[in-house]
Formats: structure tokens, sequence, C-alpha cells
């Protein structure tokens, strides 16, 4: 995410060290062969899916765990992860259903260049490190993404984002990561996190300086690009001269936002094994499901698409709780940013899913678990249980939501939408928006209404709820009792089950006062 990269800035002492020289690069020891996992194996591109060497359509749900970017050049650290990284740590994540981790990684701490890693560790413990987590990883059935996250040219050490990945070490760091890891199918290179070439330079062209970089800075395409750039196509060049024949995912423009010019631009792959590369979070340009079906869509019909990084900064999952089930639709995979403990635990104004590492979710964490324990078969509430492969179809997704047909009553103060989001055979996803049309802050709630149908809720987020017979009556939690005058509470999201019919209730009372 764009702003991500400062997230930590505060924890990072710049400490300046003389520079290594490039022939350090390519004299350092490899690591530890990696173990190759035991499933799913043999990954690889078929149309416009992902399938194991079974022939097994295997669709990525997981987390993006960070830390291995910024903890290896961060003073008085003495490890290169942030948080646990045990078996406790990895059955934290199984509890939640993923199938997979996205790793990020730091160009010059796995170069051994620029004076880091800092605090007297070297690159091969930095690599050994990553191996090692790759491999817990692998032994418990998670397929592993290693993503390029922060990078620098020249002696500049990497200590946050750039537009592009450099020229000067990126073809370096690439040839060692594929060499380390090219017996291994089980894991994907994300060749560069969030390109943003010309992003803010309409002098730069994007999509020209994303497939062919550049040879000097600040030269065309890459005009604001401050250092000689290293396109797509020569990041695939360099991989697959190792030969390695992983899966190469490959980020769009605008911090991987935007996929307009990806299959105009796709690099030729000999292995053709290609896949795009999409963020998407609640602050970006295409955060919509129109610009989603215009832009995202014919791009997942021809290729692979993993949405490498999704997420909200409200503490609530109002907008992934609309974002996941259409890329549900489209089968696109997707994880969600971050699995790591941010100030303290407290929900803080960034994406992060929980606030300890038993795994306890944040609001917007709640949205997401829920929503992978339901494509997981929790609750008894969607039509086939995820096998180990992560191979199991998704529920499909109705067209659109439906209103509730509660007609207008006279003198209310609140006006209640319930959608069915995703309905399969016994089950189905809804959610509740509550708007305050009143001159008063709301201040706690308690929502009550009645199916028709018989159907039964099985679990909520963003909410409590208890059921009588037909009445189900939700109440507020801490975080999100305050409703201000004009505003809008759209983050509660439930699972049921149903049978025969489905239609929405009649009618809804908040604080005993009937809503339109």
């Amino acid at each position: 995410m764009p702003s991500k990269g400062r997230f930590r800035l505060l924890l990072f002492f710049v400490i300046a060290l003389f520079a290594c020289s490039t022939a350090a690069i390519t004299t350092l020891r490899s690591p530890t062969p990696v173990r190759a996992a035991s499933l799913p194996t043999g990954l690889h591109v078929v149309g416009n899916q992902i399938e194991d060497g079974s022939g097994h359509v295997f669709v990525p749900h997981g987390v993006d765990r960070m830390g291995t970017e910024y903890a290896c050049n961060t003073a008085g650290a003495n490890t290169d992860f942030d948080g646990p990284v045990d078996q406790t740590a990895v059955s934290a994540m199984l509890s939640w259903d993923i199938n997979s981790v996205r790793v990020p990684l730091n160009e010059d701490c796995w170069l051994g260049i620029n004076g880091e890693p800092v605090n007297g560790k070297t690159a091969a413990q930095y690599q050994q490190d990553i191996v090692n987590w790759v491999n817990l990883l692998n032994q418990n059935g998670l397929v592993v993404i290693l993503d390029l996250h922060w990078n620098n040219s020249g002696t500049n050490q990497s200590t946050g984002q750039e537009p592009m990945p450099d020229l000067d070490h990126a073809p370096a760091f690439w040839t060692s990561v594929a060499n380390t890891f090219k017996s291994n199918s089980s894991v994907i290179f994300d060749l560069y996190n969030e390109p943003y070439p010309g992003f803010n330079n309409a002098t730069t062209t994007g999509w020209s300086c994303w497939l062919n970089g550049s040879t000097a800075a600040n030269t065309s395409p890459c005009a604001d690009v401050p250092f000689a750039v290293a396109g797509m196509q020569t990041l695939v060049n360099t991989v697959r001269a190792t030969g390695a024949t992983n899966i190469l995912m490959l980020g769009g423009l605008a911090y991987a936002n935007d996929l307009t010019g990806w299959l105009a631009n796709e690099p030729t792959d000999p292995d053709h094994n290609l896949a795009a590369s999409f963020h998407v979070y609640n602050f970006n340009a295409c955060a919509s499901t129109s610009c989603w079906s215009s832009q995202v869509a014919p791009v997942a019909a021809k290729v692979p698409v993993i949405a490498g990084e999704i997420g909200e900064n409200d503490c609530a999952a109002g907008f992934i709780n609309t974002l996941m089930p259409w890329l549900d639709s489209e089968g696109i995979g997707y994880l969600a940013w971050t699995w790591t403990v941010v100030d303290g635990g407290t929900c803080p104004n960034e994406p992060v899913l929980i606030t300890d590492y038993t795994g306890t979710p944040t609001g917007y964490g709640a949205g997401y678990k829920a929503h992978l324990l339901a494509l997981a078969g929790g609750g008894g509430s969607t039509p086939t249980p995820t096998s180990t492969s992560g191979t199991t179809p998704t529920p499909t997704p109705t067209n659109t939501p439906t209103p509730t047909p509660t007609p207008p009553s006279g003198g209310s103060s609140c006006h209640v939408v319930y959608s069915i989001v995703n309905q399969w055979p016994g089950g189905f996803q809804g959610s509740l928006s509550i708007t305050n049309t009143g001159s008063s802050t709301i201040n706690g709630w308690t929502l009550v209404f009645s199916f028709a149908n018989g159907q039964t809720i099985t679990q909520i987020w963003n909410a409590s709820e208890s059921q009588s017979g037909s009445q189900v009556t939700v109440t507020n939690l801490s975080y999100d009792a305050t409703i201000g005058p004009g505003a809008t509470l759209n983050s509660v999201g439930f699972l049921g089950n149903w049978n025969g019919t489905n239609t929405a209730p009649a009618s809804f009372t908040l604080n005993g006062m009937q809503c339109s």
C-alpha cells in the first residue's frame, strides 16, 4: 500500500556505512537449499488459473506477514522478523484457514550491501532466516509468495518503497533468490511490490517504463525515476536464466492498483508462468465494483490475477466484505495486509488484521477471518469444504446486493439496508448498514428484526447477535457504538443458513424506534 513505507519510520535509525563492492554480491555463499513443500506442489499457470501438479486449481487465500523488509535494517533489532515466527505463530495463522503467506524482502539485506543488514548480522544469516521461515510455512501446507518490497540504487540504503526496481541491484537480488528457491514449486516470486512510475509525473510513460526499464537516472521512458530501472522483462529474463520455473507475479502501475495496460505490456516468458498482481484498499483509485469489472475482470479472463494485498484503514470490514465476494466470483485469490501487531495491538489507521500473535482479530480482521472460514465451510454454511491444497470452488455470489423492502416510516431517524452479498444452497452471506437520519448522535445501538423464512445467523462480525425463534437482536461492539447525525455504519456482516426461500426481513427497529 502507498503509505505503509511510513508505518515503521520511527523505528529506523539510519546508519551511514561504506558500500560493499559489487564483487561481494556475486561471491555470497548460498544458504542451505530450501526443502520442497509437501503440498501443493508443481504450481503452474494453465490459461487464467493456477494448478498444482495433479491438475487441481489453486486459489490463494492468505495474509501478508510484514517485518522481513524492515527489521533487518532497524537499529537495535536482534531478529529479522517483527514478531514470532515459530510453530505456535503459524498455527494461529492456520486457524484462519489460510493457504498462503506473502513474505516481503529487503534487497540490501539479502545481498549484504550498503551496510545492511545492521546490528552485526550478515546477508547469509538473513538469507537463512528467510529459508527457514519458508520451510516452516511449507511444512504446514502453506504456499509462500516472496516479493521484492524495499530496494534502492547505488549506495543508497533500502529503507522504503521506490517507484521501480533498480537496475543496479534488483537483477542480482532475483538471481540469488531464484537460485535459492528454484527447486521449490510451492514458492511464487512477486517481482516487485508496488510499481508507481509516472504516478506523480505525467512525462513518464508508465507502462513502457514498467516493461522496458531505463539505462540511466531520469531517462525516458522512466523520466521521474532517479535511477536506472530494471523493467519487468529484464526481471523475468533474470529469473528464467537461473532455470527457475516458479510462477512470477507482476504488479501493475499506481502501486499495483492499475492493471489497464497489463495485458498489452505482458512480458515474454518462455515458461508461460506469469500472473498479474493487483493491490486494492478502500483509499485506492480503483476501489469499486464498476472499476474492478472494467479494469480487472478482463485481465482475470486471460491470466491468473492474485490480489497480493487487500485491506482497509478504518478498523472495519465494510470495504473488503464487498471486495472479497467480487474477487471470489472472478476466481481471483487474495492476501490481506497485514498479519503484524502494530501500535501495541490497538486499532491504528492502517490495515492490521490482529491485536496479538495468537490471532485475535481487529474489527477489520474479524471480517476477513469470517469470510475465509465461510469459504472453508465454517459453520456449515458453505457448500463445499476446502482441501489442504486450496482447490475448493468458492460460492457464487448473487448479481447485486438485495436491499431491504422496508417501507419508509414517518418520523423515523434511522435507515437500514439489508443486503444478501453471497448465496448458495443452504447458506448465505449478508450485510447490514445503519444510517442515522436524525439530528442527534446515536451512542450505543440495538437493531431488532425478524426472519420470515426460518433463516438463522451462524456467525457475525463487527457486532454481537442473539436469536430467539425468528427474531434477531444485533448489538454494537465497543468500537462501533457511535453513529453521528447523517453517518452510516456499514461494517456489520454475517453468515446464515436458509432453506427454500430467503427473503429479506420486512422491518427493523433501532433502539426501539422503527427505521425506514
